[in-house]
């Protein structure tokens, strides 16, 4: 028997009274506008698929299951702006968390031909950066710890000693270096040298001086059953507490003295017998850190001190070995890593929903490789730029900037 028109009204109105209890009650929930959820687009990618998870351990067949739904060509149209940052005309990056050289257009303001550069006490840099090179707009730069090769040096370097408190006139110039999240000044130094753009020379950390001589064996297959790797052994409360936390929701290897789950220090060898790097000598953690790496898919990587333009080698090391960084840190990390090459941490709302991320995509191979199709594909945006401004390619980039200052003839600050 159809319903009364009078009965219809009634029954609609309690239904809808129903309905906004609940929803005022907070039974039911909707996703507010304003929530800093991801942006990501390979979100949109697992969303739309229609396929059963699939914890995949072979990351090359990742990338064939990738080629054939997306591909090098599609994946370069979204990227056209990283693209066009990679390959700008000299001078140019649209970033300005990167200093890059003006090029020849600049070689009119350089006031000697030869540079020389003395290092003075102990410091981060590396031996083999010891050279002389030969630079842009044909200046020569000698780089070197040595008092005989450089009698005469333009310029003093110094990072964990104090540069002279005065400069008299023929004096070398003092440059000073400090890497660290502080960039502190000496208060006594000409040039200063640290790891942001503001500051006279750039120096950043993207570069490979600081992975010489280690194990750079890739594996080409993933733990599923642990997705995530772990290590630090300097332990910072803060650090500990944010990687505690996340690290609960995802099963992980944590193999420094902070969080330790692997029974002991040094214990990466026992997993992974293929990454010794030299048989006949005592392993160090670093020798075989990379090719740790490489047996996970993801890499937690936190900074000491989240401050901008501070990208550390944390970061680089989970790049080179081939596995997706999560990280937590510089606010401005964009402009320093390749187009979706990292899961930044920071863009989540919560760490729950950042492992449920994670979890996604360590069950889509698509979604994972597309992590990888920045170095498959030659995107590399303002990576490159990163690169170009690191520590490798410092020795010129310094000698320029003295020589701009005319070494010894330099106005001498008393």
């Amino acid at each position: 028997m159809p319903l009364k028109p009078r009965n219809s009204v009634t029954i609609t109105l309690m239904i809808s009274l129903v309905f906004l209890v609940l929803l005022f009650s907070g039974f039911l929930q909707f996703p507010s506008i304003s929530s800093p959820l991801p942006n990501f687009r390979d979100s949109a990618l697992l969303s739309s698929s229609n396929s059963l998870p699939d914890p995949f351990t072979n990351l090359l067949s990742a990338y064939q299951n990738w080629d054939s739904r997306v591909g090098c060509v599609q994946y370069r149209e979204m990227h056209k702006a990283s693209i066009l940052a990679q390959v700008g005309s000299s001078g140019t990056n649209g970033s300005s968390s990167l200093q890059v050289s003006g090029g020849e257009t600049e070689c009119s303001g350089l006031k000697l031909n030869h540079v020389s550069i003395l290092v003075k006490g102990w410091t981060w840099i590396p031996d083999n950066l010891n050279n002389l090179y030969g630079c842009s707009c044909g200046l020569s730069c000698l780089w070197t710890k040595s008092s005989i090769l450089a009698d005469k040096p333009d310029a003093l370097l110094f990072e964990t000693s104090t540069p002279p408190r005065q400069r008299h006139s023929g004096d070398p110039l003092r440059v000073y270096m400090d890497l660290e999240a502080g960039r502190r000044r000496s208060g006594f130094d000409d040039l200063f040298v640290s790891y942001h753009a503001k500051d006279d020379v750039q120096a950043t950390y993207a570069g490979s001086l600081f992975h010489n001589g280690r194990n750079y064996r890739i594996s080409p297959y993933k733990n599923n059953n642990t997705l995530v790797y772990w290590s630090s052994s300097r332990c910072l409360p803060q650090r500990n507490e944010l990687a505690l936390r996340l690290l609960k929701l995802l099963p992980h290897h944590s193999f420094g003295k902070c969080l330790n789950n692997v029974g002991g220090l040094d214990k990466a060898l026992s997993y992974y017998p293929e990454c010794a790097n030299d048989a006949s000598t005592i392993p160090k953690w670093w020798d075989h850190l990379h090719c740790a790496m490489s047996h996970y898919k993801f890499v937690l990587a936190i900074e000491n001190t989240w401050t901008e333009s501070y990208v550390t080698e944390k970061l680089f090391y989970a790049l080179d070995s081939g596995s997706v960084p999560i990280y937590f840190g510089a606010p401005n990390v964009a402009d320093f890593v390749p187009p979706h090459s990292i899961i930044d941490g920071n863009k989540f709302s919560s760490l729950e929903e950042l492992a449920k991320y994670v979890t996604a995509i360590a069950n889509d191979p698509v979604a994972y490789a597309e992590y990888h199709a920045w170095r498959r594909c030659g995107v590399m945006g303002n990576y490159g730029k990163a690169r170009a401004t690191s520590l490798d390619t410092l020795p010129c980039r310094l000698c320029e900037a003295v020589s701009r200052r005319g070494g010894r003839s330099a106005h001498a600050n008393l």
